[in-house]
């Protein structure tokens, strides 16, 4: 089910039945011509959201010495979301997280990351996304597009979001699931240090992928 359109049974574009040829049709009466519909019972999503923790993860990962690849994640960082279900163009997202926080399973590679060769944690405790756009790009795919604030420098990124779904936990909470991803480019956002290999090549890759597995939580209404 699309969080923001009409669900559809399959994501197989139907095959047209085979038929003498004849006059093209007129492109209003294509089946595939025209805005998608909008489910209204996908209305009942709109609203506040956070992201939880416990059971969601933004990481990224980092080609190391051109043949094996680095996993991460931010550990500590805050979140606010609005779903809209009659309009995904309303959707927003802001994430802030802590550049300390930063987890590899490694300390020592932990400790350069944070350190003034790459994040500066004591001089930029935070990192921030914050959407500026949202576009439905394929049935259950979104693309988010927002400003990324690295250390001192903002510059927009695409972030891909396909939805998973939502439902009512046993706990009463209501939950709904994203997977998304984007690419950049470190040296964009000043993170420049790097070594050279023998070989020529670079020890840590100049791209970067980020990876978001979201477990969202519909907050409840501030009481006035």
């Amino acid at each position: 089910m699309n969080l923001f359109s009409r669900p559809h049974t399959s994501r197989r574009t139907p095959t047209a039945p085979s038929r003498p040829p004849q006059a093209p049709s007129s492109p209003t009466s294509s089946p595939t011509s025209g805005p998608v519909l909008l489910d209204p019972a996908l209305a009942a999503l709109t609203g506040e959201w956070i992201i939880d923790p416990a059971h969601s993860r933004i990481g990224f990962s980092v080609r190391h010495a051109m043949v094996t690849t680095v996993r991460g994640a931010f550990t500590d960082y805050k979140s606010r979301l609005y779903l809209d279900g009659r309009d995904p163009s309303r959707s927003q997202a802001e994430i802030v997280l802590s550049t300390g926080s930063v987890d590899t399973g490694v300390e020592q590679r932990d400790a350069h990351l944070v350190g003034r060769d790459f994040l500066d944690a004591a001089t930029h405790p935070r990192m921030r996304f914050r959407s500026t756009a949202v576009r439905l790009k394929a049935p259950d795919v979104y693309v988010m597009t927002g400003d990324l604030t690295i250390k001192s420098t903002t510059r927009p990124v695409d972030l891909e979001l396909t939805y998973i779904g939502n439902v009512t936990d046993p706990f009463g909470y209501q939950r709904a699931g994203f997977d998304g991803t984007t690419t950049i480019n470190r040296m964009d956002w000043g993170l420049s240090y790097n070594s050279r290999l023998a070989e020529g090549g670079a020890m840590v890759s100049e791209t970067v992928r980020l990876q978001f597995d979201i477990a969202a939580i519909r907050t409840a209404p501030e009481m006035n």
